[in-house]
């Protein structure tokens, strides 16, 4: 036991010293909670086009499937808070979290860091590393070693910082100490990110429709973007952060200290004019390491199309 506490003690203070902002540890095993939750929200087609979501349901729920041997789920979260803001304000906008070089690949290289830091001090430990890109539940896990509590617009919110972060898991086979106290949900009565929704995604209280949700119709959403969110976009062309602005927590926000999440330095530059003639070789130059990839050339083309007012019928010819 004495060991299971030292070596939480050590991964927790390695992983603050490869710049994560929190860390926490919960036992691998069955998320008997999620498991109806998330039966019923795909029953209701809430995940649109994201088909993949249907996909090992079974190991969605429980990470000794997806790891030999799993024991333990270290929990971890990275900062991308920034006030920078495009210097246009009528320009298309993108989500604050895609500014910089692209999540999956810088934190892909702290959780190595980290799995080969536990290899050279604990002993061969037996791990993967998730990083938003395999069947694992993110939110519950974070929650579960109390990271903080799944709010109503169904992000992971920390009373001391926000929401403004990743999160990201190691899967390891040997047993640690395990956080067993969860946070208490400090949403209490506010409903301002259901009111502020544009596409009223949040249909209830920690229920987000995700096939209405602006990051899914801007990211996720492969076909056309239907005609009934014409002018309910809120100009955003990549992601949505209308949901974590509103959110009161978020004034506990602080500010990142990536270098990689650092904006192209033409960015916050580029005009409304710009990106309604945007090139594809400015596209690859701007985007070369983004998320924004994710959408590829032709998908924010499209987006930025959708945001243009169509003129009224009968106008001027």
């Amino acid at each position: 036991m004495q060991n299971r506490h030292a070596y939480s003690q050590l991964i927790k203070t390695e992983a603050k010293n490869l710049g994560f902002l929190f860390c926490g540890i919960s036992k691998a095993e069955f998320l008997e909670e999620e498991a109806p939750r998330l039966e019923n929200w795909l029953a209701k087609g809430m995940h649109g086009e994201m088909k993949y979501m249907e996909n090992y349901f079974d190991k969605r729920l429980d990470p000794r499937l997806l790891v030999d041997g799993a024991k333990s789920v270290i929990s971890l979260g990275l900062n991308y808070y920034t006030d920078e803001l495009q210097l246009d304000s009528s320009a298309p906008k993108i989500s604050k979290y895609a500014y910089g070089a692209d999540y999956h690949t810088v934190i892909k290289d702290k959780l190595k860091l980290l799995l080969e830091f536990i290899n050279e001090q604990i002993g061969e430990v037996g791990g993967r590393a998730f990083v938003d890109s395999a069947p694992v539940l993110d939110k519950a896990w974070a929650k579960k070693a109390g990271l903080g509590w799944v709010g109503k617009n169904s992000n992971l919110i920390s009373k001391q910082v926000g929401s403004f972060f990743f999160l990201a898991e190691l899967i390891v086979d040997i047993e640690l100490e395990y956080d067993i106290e969860p946070t208490a949900d400090h949403c209490g009565t506010c409903t301002r990110c259901i009111d502020a929704c544009p596409t009223d995604a949040i249909v209830g209280p920690y229920i987000v429709d995700g096939s209405r949700c602006i990051s899914y119709l801007t990211i996720e959403l492969k076909n056309e973007i239907p005609q009934e969110f014409k002018g309910k976009m809120d100009n955003w062309m990549f992601g949505c952060d209308i949901c974590q602005d509103v959110c009161p927590w978020n004034r506990f926000s602080v500010l990142h200290n990536e270098p990689a999440f650092k904006p192209h330095p033409e960015l916050h530059g580029l005009k409304k004019a710009d990106w309604e003639d945007i090139t594809r070789d400015v596209f690859q130059k701007v985007f070369k390491n983004s998320a924004v990839k994710r959408t590829k050339f032709e998908g924010l083309q499209r987006n930025i199309k959708f945001l243009v007012p169509q003129p009224p019928e009968g106008g001027a010819k």
